[in-house]
């Protein structure tokens, strides 16, 4: 099972200027909880937002770029080699970025959402949910409280 965890506003924004565009600690909390101990594929800019690589998981970053290197992790130039690279962990998490996704959500098996109850400004999205594909399975809500300073709930949807 591949799945795609990902936090996305109502306008399916993913962040900004390559960083997230909320801070809510529980989705955080959630997001360490649910893929230690996992294999993790992201992009190159999404390893380079994050600064270095999350510990006690497997990073695989994609990169056209054959000269990228980061230590501790494995550097692989497709999606397809990301997999291959994770094929040991019968469940590796997909983190983005939006590239990533847009090609991910055609093979993967399950999505993890975050939604946030805001729309922001964003210049990464998420690709469209199409609900012919997708049926949502299980869901938590939360309100916006004084650390979190929207609503959001806890979604996973598994292919159809």
């Amino acid at each position: 099972m591949i799945t795609i965890i990902a936090a996305i506003g109502k306008n399916r924004a993913l962040g900004k200027d390559n960083d997230l565009i909320w801070h809510l600690p529980n989705d955080l909390k959630r997001f360490k909880q649910v893929t230690s101990g996992h294999d993790v594929i992201m992009g190159r800019k999404t390893f380079e937002s994050l600064g270095k690589p999350l510990p006690n998981r497997t990073n695989i970053i994609i990169t056209r770029n054959d000269n990228f290197q980061a230590k501790g992790c494995i550097v692989v130039n497709s999606l397809k080699a990301a997999i291959e690279a994770a094929k040991a962990d019968p469940n590796p998490y997909i983190l983005g970025g939006a590239e990533i996704y847009h090609q991910a959500i055609k093979i993967v098996d399950k999505l993890d959402l975050t939604l946030v109850d805001a729309i922001l400004d964003a210049d990464a999205f998420f690709p469209e949910i199409d609900k012919d594909i997708w049926k949502e399975t299980a869901r938590q809500d939360f309100k916006a409280d004084e650390k979190h300073q929207y609503g959001y709930s806890f979604v996973t949807f598994e292919r159809k």
